[in-house]
């Protein structure tokens, strides 16, 4: 019977792809565009890093985020520092960023391998073609700026070393426009000459862009074609350009250069220095073996660690938080749009409808009634006034208006007859327009027909 395949549970089969991946690939870098940028409570960073052609998921955690100079934004061009590996919970490839930064000099460093690729295909970087450096130079050339700091610390420290050595300048711009051109033609003159025991290729610090003059492939190939060994200072200890890897010898800065090129004043120094780097290479080869003992053990611990479960736990909390927010958002759209619906169905049966269409017949009814009232009121205004008329053709008033008077006496009962007043009677006499109180002074009988006469 043949052997039976070992069966695996799906989360055992993700662990073992993510050990492989974490320490097949270790850390890589990669450089291309954000996109889909999540950032949840938590602090941690997810987001999608692409090119023209392919995309990965990456994570950064809070911790490695504290370290960021620049707020990553969807569009931004950075490169990622990362460890490849799995986001076990959905078996979803992802990259564990350690270090971020902006593409401006992630470009530069894609040129600057570039070109140390193709040089190195050709053997240009081969340590069978370095040439030794003088035991003991009687002249030394220093190509570099002859105003900047790197000149004065190669001459305190040739001073300091070894005095009797000469120095022959070559004063070049170290930067800009053009220093590549001029550099590599100083290099040219000098191994031309051949005053020099061997040159000095130096530089002060700077950014990658300060120091690119000495990445350029110009540069490179006039120090591989020099006739004189070149040993280059360039920038800091963690700086590394072209013309390093193109020169017989590189140095960390210019003054450490300078002492590479000097030998020491004294025999004792000299063994000294002999026994240093005896000592050095013990304990490089110590370090060595004991760094891949902890590299080991770290290795061990990772895998172990409870920080990685903590991630893991803290990555699947984000992930359903965010899951959670969206259902959130997707249920209130539903119930937003059954809500207005219900509105539209109660604004329909409501009973402002039914309200409006009452009010309008209340309006129609109250116009017809006006309309009738007004046509009664001119109807009865018209036969009041003919009333009226016919009223004021019998009235007592028409009757003074012609110039009778109304005669009372004081409580009120009409005078017909003067036999029936007596003098010194008071009466009140009514005119067309206004009236008159009097007293009797004399009474005449009716035939007589002469006038009484009143004082008022």
């Amino acid at each position: 019977m043949s052997e039976m395949t070992e069966i695996l549970s799906v989360a055992e089969l993700n662990r073992r792809a993510r050990g492989l991946l974490e320490h097949g690939l270790g850390l890589v870098s990669v450089e291309g565009e954000i996109s889909n940028m999540a950032r949840p409570a938590s602090g941690h960073l997810y987001f999608t890093l692409k090119d023209a052609f392919a995309q990965v998921r990456c994570a950064l955690f809070r911790g490695r985020g504290r370290t960021l100079n620049f707020r990553p934004e969807n569009g931004m061009q950075v490169l990622a520092t990362a460890r490849v590996s799995l986001y076990e919970a959905r078996g979803d490839y992802q990259l564990l960023v350690e270090t971020l930064e902006e593409a401006g000099d992630g470009a530069l460093l894609h040129a600057f391998e570039a070109l140390k690729q193709r040089l190195a295909s050709e053997g240009l970087f081969a340590e069978e073609r370095k040439r030794p450096l003088p035991t003991l130079p009687g002249r030394i050339g220093v190509i570099t700026s002859p105003s900047g700091a790197a000149i004065r610390d190669i001459l305190h420290v040739l001073e300091r070393r070894f005095p009797a050595i000469e120095v022959v300048i070559y004063p070049v711009p170290v930067q800009g426009e053009g220093a590549a051109q001029k550099i590599a033609g100083a290099l040219t003159l000098a191994s031309d000459r051949k005053e020099c025991d061997v040159l000095l290729l130096a530089r002060g610090g700077g950014s990658l862009e300060d120091l690119w003059a000495f990445n350029e492939e110009v540069v490179a190939r006039a120090i591989i074609a020099s006739q004189l060994p070149v040993v280059s200072g360039i920038g800091h200890e963690i700086d590394f350009t072209i013309a390093d890897f193109a020169a017989d010898r590189r140095a960390p800065t210019p003054s450490a250069a300078a002492e590479l090129l000097s030998p020491d004043r004294t025999d004792w120094l000299a063994r000294l220095r002999r026994l240093e780097d005896r000592l050095s290479h013990g304990i490089g080869i110590r370090l060595q073996r004991e760094h891949k003992k902890l590299a080991g053990l770290e290795r061990r611990l990772h895998i172990q660690h409870p920080g990685r479960q903590l991630q893991e736990r803290a990555q699947r909390c984000d992930e359903l938080q965010m899951r959670l927010e969206r259902a959130t958002r997707n249920l209130l759209e539903i119930r937003r749009a059954r809500l207005a619906a219900l509105r539209f169905r109660l604004e329909r049966a409501g009973p402002n409808r039914q309200i409006e269409r009452l009010g309008n017949r209340h309006r129609g009814l109250l116009s017809r009634l006006r309309q009738a009232v007004e046509t009664r009121l001119l109807r009865t205004s018209g036969r009041l006034q003919t009333l009226g008329r016919a009223l004021d053709a019998v009235s007592p008033l028409a009757t003074l208006e012609r110039g009778y008077a109304i005669v009372r006496r004081e409580n009120g009962e009409v005078v017909r007859e003067a036999k029936s007043l007596k003098v010194g009677d008071r009466l009140q006499t009514r005119l067309a327009k206004g009236e008159v109180r009097c007293a009797v002074e004399a009474v005449s009988p009716p035939p007589r027909r002469r006038k009484t006469r009143t004082t008022t």
